[in-house]
């Protein structure tokens, strides 16, 4: 049974580096696992990987789809799945392939699976689209409270792409969006060595808002610039971006959008990490410590043969 290497961890850790060390090791390609690296338009708010990197390793789903793209966590675990299972990742006994990215759900609904949600219809996310601009996100949450009070009680209320998914699923089927998540784990045919990298919090924090500082400088506020015109689309409702369009609107300076970012990137990096405490089979490292990371991964496919 094929092998595949997971390399999880906040924004900013330092995940592209490693995997493309490890991936020239292993001779295999590289998966991405972030939501927003997906969307062609946003190389660099993303931190998506470069061309010289790309020429290093093969890239799967960087740049595959377009801002106004529909995609999701769902449709994300069809494509891996479907591309897990042609010839090129079929080694027996052998690493498929490493998926890194710091979007937990996509890389949850690889290793486990998702709950067989209905697909929302277009028609249905333009209506519901348009309610959220028109009545806003209290009169949504509103509704969703009378509809799935289990959901209201637990889905982030400042998230409007979460509230607005669950009433598409009530509307459309009938029935609460919480009665369509079971949280059974679903077969896979692979397995999976978890790695999670880490650094001590002030470490992290200065990388980050250095990392912002060269975003800016690379490009970033003529991209986020190029967006405005899409800026109501999900994809867009991201740190980096949301920030600057406030500054575009001429209500914070370029300073203070930067500032903010930098903060909702650290808050962000402390969200991914209360996340990852979950998950009991990720085993974690300094991502400097490649030696110690491969070591591990090599006795674990020698102990799972």
């Amino acid at each position: 049974m094929n092998t595949l290497i997971v390399v999880t961890g906040p924004t900013g850790v330092g995940k592209t580096e490693l995997c493309l060390s490890l991936a020239e090791r292993y001779n295999v390609d590289i998966i991405n696992a972030d939501s927003r690296q997906i969307y062609a338009e946003l190389p660099i708010g993303t931190a998506a990987p470069t061309a010289e990197q790309q020429r290093r390793v093969r890239h799967h789903f960087v740049g595959t789809r377009h801002i106004g793209d529909y995609y999701s966590a769902s449709m994300y675990e069809q494509d891996v799945l479907k591309l897990l299972a042609t010839p090129p990742f079929q080694h027996k006994n052998n690493i498929a392939a490493i998926l890194t990215g710091g979007s937990m759900m996509y890389i949850d609904a690889v290793c486990n699976g998702i709950d067989d949600i209905p697909t929302v219809d277009q028609q249905t996310r333009n209506w519901m689209k348009q309610r959220l601009e028109e009545e806003g996100l209290p009169a949504l949450l509103e509704e969703l409270r009378r509809l799935d009070p289990e959901h209201w009680a637990t889905v982030d209320h400042n998230n409007p792409r979460r509230v607005v998914h669950a009433l598409e699923i009530c509307h459309i089927s009938g029935k609460t969006y919480t009665s369509f998540r079971t949280g059974k784990k679903k077969p896979r045919p692979f397995k999976t060595i978890k790695i999670g990298l880490t650094r001590n919090r002030e470490e992290l924090y200065e990388r980050i808002n250095k990392r912002v500082l060269d975003m800016a400088e690379a490009g970033l506020i003529d991209e986020a610039r190029t967006m405005m015109p899409h800026r109501k689309e999900n994809a867009l409702n991201t740190v980096g971006y949301k920030e600057l369009f406030k500054h575009f609107d001429g209500d914070i300076p370029l300073q203070e959008a930067l500032r903010q970012i930098q903060s909702n990137t650290r808050q962000y990096a402390r969200k991914q990490l209360t996340w990852y405490k979950k998950d009991q089979d990720i085993t974690w490292f300094n991502p400097d410590d490649i030696e110690k990371i491969t070591t591990y991964i090599d006795n674990k496919i020698s102990n799972n043969t």
